[in-house]
């Protein structure tokens, strides 16, 4: 059986691993729907610390958090990809504003 301390540690882990994948699946479902995320939610992953005090991770959640790590690094791609595909339309959407309108060059005074 596990001693008390043991088991809070292993707790708190699970804790902090849940919200990461809370965090996660979040991105991921921004990236799904193409949107914005709301300015609250900006924020609040803003202010986001690491918890303090967890200690080494447990043994038994190595997998888990792997696999929470690699979510975050293909969002993380998925999003820098989709900087990048934003920046590139927006781009194109000032290059067509930065024309003129076309104006004729002379003026048919005959016809």
């Amino acid at each position: 059986m596990a001693a008390p301390d043991e088991d809070v540690w292993h707790a708190r882990w699970e804790q902090a691993l849940h919200e990461m994948e809370l965090d996660v699946e979040s991105a991921e479902r921004l990236l799904e729907a193409a949107h914005l995320p709301d300015v609250a939610d900006v924020a609040r992953a803003a202010a986001w610390r690491p918890p303090s005090g967890l200690g080494a991770l447990p043994l038994p959640l190595r997998d888990r958090a792997q696999a929470l790590l690699d979510r975050q690094l293909d969002a993380a791609a998925r999003i820098a990809q989709a900087v990048v595909v934003s920046r590139r339309h927006l781009h194109a959407t000032r290059t067509i504003e930065a024309r003129t309108p076309a104006v004729p060059v002379y003026l048919d005074t005959q016809g």
